[in-house]
């Protein structure tokens, strides 16, 4: 038993790793013990390749406080044109039985979420992302003000090599 356990070890070390190799960009944010609406969460990303794609996530640690099944988030990424891109993004959190998704050994989860896949950043100069939570009740209009159980909010980019 020593043996197998000492094992999945070794091989969950390995993979956490070689996972790692592909992060270009890897950061969180604590939104305390409630993530108000009005609160946006903001990265200043590096300059990246432009020759290059990447894979965006949108990172998400929350704990059995959180009531939902599912999270609603608007994201923001200003390019250095001025333009910016706006998507309102809705991930699944819980399984049916209410189990949170994610990975960890605690009531802590963390979700690694796609925000943009194969994405270029092909104007070269600064860009800054924004992330909202934008969680309702069914039936209510009015969004919800003190979302519980999501402690940190991150943002991740990783390279396609």
């Amino acid at each position: 038993m020593k043996i197998k356990n000492s094992l999945l070890f070794i091989l969950v070390a390995f993979l956490v790793i070689s996972c790692d190799k592909k992060r270009v960009f890897d950061e969180y944010k604590s939104v305390g013990n409630n993530w108000n609406k009005d609160s946006i969460i903001a990265f200043d990303l590096p300059q990246l390749e432009q020759t290059k794609n990447y894979n965006l996530y949108v990172n998400v640690r929350d704990n059995n406080d959180y009531p939902f099944d599912n999270l609603f988030l608007i994201v923001s990424m200003e390019q250095p044109n001025k333009k910016t891109l706006v998507d309102t993004l809705e991930y699944k959190m819980a399984a049916e039985d209410g189990t949170l998704l994610g990975d960890g050994f605690t009531d802590i989860k963390e979700s690694k979420l796609f925000y943009k896949e194969n994405f270029n950043f092909g104007i070269k100069g600064k860009y800054k992302v924004k992330i909202q939570q934008a969680v309702r009740q069914t039936g209510k209009v009015a969004g919800v003000k003190e979302l519980k159980g999501i402690t940190d909010v991150g943002f991740r980019i990783e390279t396609l090599e």
